[in-house]
Order: structure tokens, then sequence, then C-alpha cells
């Protein structure tokens, strides 16, 4: 790669990557609830096609083109409530909450690492990356909102 600076946030971005599935995936291990198991499991294996793609676009196999941009439902639930801490045996709602939060931190990483960067495949690609982790938070957001109001008979 020859841009040594995106060399050295490329690196950044995989370990958090890697630090992002460790996380979710220890999650997935201490919680009951077979609903979040399986959120924190697929959650988990987002992050490690992320992870693959950000090794595979350093080592010149892959462009930005790789990822496609998509609209997203902006909810801005994370930024209104509190981040819960993790406990051993955390509510499904509390999981989705936690993640929605992760996900916008991610964003925002790569959001401001594109803001580094003129237009042009490198800014498209962090701005890509930025649109993923916001995917995410939309997904988490969406779990949180249907575990914490659910629906009743009633309307």
């Amino acid at each position: 790669m020859a841009d040594e600076r995106l060399s050295r946030f490329i690196e950044i971005a995989i370990k958090r990557e890697e630090n992002a599935y460790a996380f979710y995936m220890d999650l997935h291990d201490r919680v009951k609830e077979t609903s979040a198991r399986e959120t924190l499991k697929w959650i988990a294996g987002e992050e490690e096609k992320h992870r693959r793609f950000l090794v595979d676009y350093r080592d010149g196999k892959l462009s930005s083109q790789a990822l496609k941009m998509s609209d997203v439902a902006y909810y801005k639930i994370a930024e209104y409530q509190k981040e819960p801490e993790v406990e051993e045996d955390m509510s499904s709602t509390d999981i989705f909450l936690l993640a929605a939060h992760r996900e916008l931190k991610s964003h925002q990483f790569y959001s401001e690492l594109a803001g580094l960067y003129p237009a042009g495949e490198i800014k498209e690609m962090l701005l890509k990356m930025a649109n993923e982790e916001l995917k995410h938070k939309e997904k988490m957001e969406y779990l949180y909102s249907n575990a914490s109001f659910v629906q009743t008979a009633g309307g």
C-alpha cells in the first residue's frame, strides 16, 4: 500500500474489527437468551467480514467497489439512550442497545477517517465502511425498539 498513513489506519481498523468480533463473541458466550445469542453471533460474523474486506483491500485484492452504499434509517436511539454496562446476565434490550452504541462508535471512526482524505477511492472506501457500521446500528436499534416496546393486542 503506497500511502503509509492509510496503511496505519487500515491496520488500526483491522484491529478494531478483530476486537469487535471478540467482544461480541465473548458477550455471546455469557448470555443465555437464545435470540440475543443468535444476534450476537450474526453481528460478530459481520465484523469478521469487515476484517476480511480490510485485509483484502490492504493487500490490493479488492477495490472500494467491493462494498455497496445503501440507504440507512438513522433512528438516533443510541444517541439518546445511556450505554449499558456489560453484565453477566444482560437483557436482550441492553445487549441490543450496547451493540448500537458500539456500532455508532465504529461509524464515527470510519467517518472521521474519511474526513482526512480528499474525494477519491480511499475516501469512498472509508465512507462505505462507515455506512456498513451504520447499517448494523440500524439493525441493533430496530431490535432494541422491538424488544423494549412490545406491540400489544390493543395497538
